[in-house]
């Protein structure tokens, strides 16, 4: 059976590069589509430099954006695809 994963336990786990086990923040907070549910991106608070060399979209508060789709696997940690991200 699939274990069913619910949005708010993605909030406060640490973001890990699947390729060179670099950390990139905690997960803070999700964006959304309301009406789907469907989930576009991680948003994360407490980035790392690492994170910073990838360049990517902020939101309007300045919060880098990690797209959902680049996520790989949720355990402990998150780990995303580093190619898939950008």
């Amino acid at each position: 059976m699939e274990e069913r994963l619910r949005s708010k336990e993605l909030v406060g786990k640490i973001l890990i590069s699947e390729e060179s086990g670099k950390k990139f923040g905690v997960v803070g907070d999700l964006d959304y589509i309301i009406e789907s549910g469907e989930l576009l991106n991680l948003v994360l608070v407490e980035p790392t430099k690492h994170i910073s060399e990838l360049n990517l979209r902020e939101d309007d508060k300045g919060r880098i954006l990690v797209p959902f789709s680049s996520v790989k696997s949720v355990g402990d940690f998150i780990i995303v695809t580093e190619g898939d991200i950008i």
